[in-house]
């Protein structure tokens, strides 16, 4: 296990990635957010709590509307991290470039600060190994600051290692401590790749649990909030999800308190429990 990060209130830590670039460790995701003013306000408050990190994706459909508001938001665009992926059926040297272009032009941004490919699912391991070497081509073109990947397994990662010039900065998976792989979080840390939640609130359907309620009592927290401080005592970045505004609240208050490593322990024993994304990467050839 990485080492805890340092408690402090209202404070959202960032960590440097292999490849340069500092990133939050809390975001706000916005898979599912309709486009239009939902997701504009949501980002809004979230920037207001103090997020500076979002992360959209091309099949989201939603990209024009974290563009316009990361440009109304008043705050400098160096201060803010933007990620966006490259949906599967864009894998390929060309395709890929071009989806990434076609992402920038909705965000209406100068870049992207971190690009990924969203899904290893391609018609051949070949394919998605051109796309990475079309977004090792769009870093050094600067369209995209750092360059990652999205619900890749070991295996996945393995295959890249052994073709890749750059190291993926990121691998986002779900992740949570009923879908919890201490195997593929260790060789991303061997790897220096930062691994990032999706999906870390479980989409709710685990705020009941015993043992997550019994960890929420003794801290006088939500199990949102507990959940989210076990991935970050992993050192794994957080994206929840919400469109509401005290939610979006409540998910940033997780760095003024820290779980004890028994703690740690008894929610890391609920492994083994049921995926909430349709797809299952290790289905994946």
């Amino acid at each position: 296990m990485t080492r805890p990060l340092p408690v402090r209130a209202r404070v959202v830590p960032r960590v440097r990635l292999n490849q340069g670039a500092e990133i939050p460790m809390l975001g706000l995701g916005v898979f599912q957010s309709p486009a239009g003013a939902a997701t504009r306000d949501a980002i809004a408050w979230a920037f207001d709590a103090g997020y500076r990190h979002v992360d959209t994706a091309a099949m989201y459909g939603n990209e024009a509307d974290v563009g316009a508001a990361v440009r109304s938001s008043g705050l400098p665009r160096e201060e803010l991290f933007v990620t966006t992926k490259l949906w599967h059926t864009d894998h390929g040297f060309d395709s890929a470039q071009a989806a990434a272009r076609r992402s920038l032009e909705r965000l209406g941004l100068s870049y992207i600060d971190l690009y990924l490919i969203h899904w290893p699912r391609a018609k051949a391991p070949a394919d998605r190994l051109d796309s990475w070497r079309a977004l090792e081509k769009l870093q050094r073109e600067g369209v995209c600051r750092s360059i990652g990947v999205s619900n890749y397994t070991v295996r996945h990662l393995e295959e890249l290692e052994a073709h890749a010039g750059v190291v993926p900065a990121v691998d986002q998976v779900e992740f949570h401590p009923f879908v919890y792989n201490p195997d593929l979080l260790a060789y991303c840390e061997r790897h220096g790749i930062r691994l990032e939640a999706w999906a870390p609130l479980t989409r709710g359907r685990h705020f009941d649990h015993p043992t997550v309620q019994a960890v929420a009592r003794a801290h006088g927290r939500t199990p949102a909030q507990v959940l989210l401080r076990w991935g970050l005592e992993h050192g794994v970045i957080e994206i929840p999800k919400s469109v509401h505004r005290e939610r979006i609240l409540e998910n940033a208050r997780v760095f003024d308190f820290a779980l004890d490593a028994s703690e740690v322990a008894s929610l890391d024993a609920l492994r083994g429990g049921p995926r909430v994304g349709l797809w299952d990467p290790t289905d994946i050839p």
